[in-house]
């Protein structure tokens, strides 16, 4: 009788470990599946954030035209203020988490750099000269700057995309 017990004893301990193994694997294949799509859902959200900045960084003081040409647009970048801040970026190296700032002007259309020497008569105002081999996120944005024509003041907007990008 003490053998036959002792055996039922073995197989019902043999059966609580099959069954705690089962679940085991179960819940590692459960984890591994939750888990598979961690890295592209980083990268989502990351993408999600760039673009909610780029949307953002148009209408931060540091960028915006806010009430200089008369009233207040929204997407409007002052190109004055933004060569000044690239004169003095290092100050502003990891204040909005990203790899490089530039805006593009697209029409008219020009390929050159801007900087202190050409500014007007240039296309490309980069904030940082890093080459990023990252992903960027881009907005429409307007462009605009006070020039002087015949002794009078006025506004001069061009199209123009702000790009951010980021590394990898």
């Amino acid at each position: 009788m003490n053998k036959r017990s002792q055996m039922k004893i073995q197989q019902t301990a043999f059966m609580l470990m099959a069954i705690t193994l089962f679940f085991v694997l179960v819940g590692l294949f459960v984890l591994s599946f939750k888990f598979s799509n961690l890295k592209e859902s980083a990268v989502d959200l990351k993408e999600k954030n760039a673009m909610l900045l780029v949307t953002k960084l148009a209408n931060s003081p540091e960028f915006s035209c806010e009430q200089a040409f008369g009233s207040e647009k929204g997407s409007c970048i002052d190109a004055d203020k933004l060569m000044m801040l690239k004169e003095n970026i290092e100050e502003y190296e990891n204040f909005w988490g990203v790899e490089n700032i530039e805006v593009r002007k697209i029409y008219p259309a020009q390929k050159e750099e801007c900087s202190l020497i050409n500014y007007p008569e240039c296309g490309i105002i980069k904030l940082w000269k890093k080459e990023v081999s990252g992903y960027d996120m881009s907005n429409f944005v307007s462009l605009c700057r006070k020039e002087v024509f015949e002794g009078e003041s006025y506004d001069r907007c061009e199209l123009a995309r702000l790009i951010i990008s980021y590394e990898e």
